[in-house]
């Protein structure tokens, strides 16, 4: 089953490659930590301010070509983490887009997905198991 998630933090660490966005479980106590690029929660961060660029930037450029090929997206869903022999772990989102009465199920990377679910105000989900997997 998928939990209804909202930001609860970014943090943006100036001197390192991967910063944090913390996600809180709507209507609980568990978190979804999870590690972002610059870019992601750059975007995170101007949606929160409300500071505008001259010109739409990746996510906003995702989702206005969403919007003009008929498409509306509907939610972005952290939908698994995967080990690899090593151990370690790498999330895997979708985000599912209504166009034209069809569901589309959309292949994404969760800091993309969280990042156009965030500029575009649309509910944020994380699978059960995926949440037990980081809070335990």
């Amino acid at each position: 089953m998928a939990v209804e998630m909202e930001l609860s933090k970014i943090l943006i660490r100036e001197r390192f490659q991967t910063h944090v966005i913390e996600l809180r479980e709507r209507f609980g106590d568990r978190v979804f930590p999870i590690e972002i690029g610059l870019f992601e929660a750059a975007a995170i961060e101007r949606r929160l301010y409300n500071r505008k660029t001259n010109r739409p930037m990746t996510h906003e450029l995702l989702a206005s070509v969403i919007k003009e090929l008929g498409g509306e997206i509907e939610q972005v869903l952290v939908n698994d983490l995967v080990h690899d022999e090593a151990g370690s772990g790498t999330f895997h989102a979708r985000l599912h887009i209504r166009q034209n009465g069809e569901l589309l199920n959309i292949d994404a990377r969760p800091s993309d997905a969280i990042a156009l679910g965030i500029a575009t105000d649309v509910p944020i989900y994380v699978e059960d198991h995926v949440l037990d997997a980081v809070s335990g």
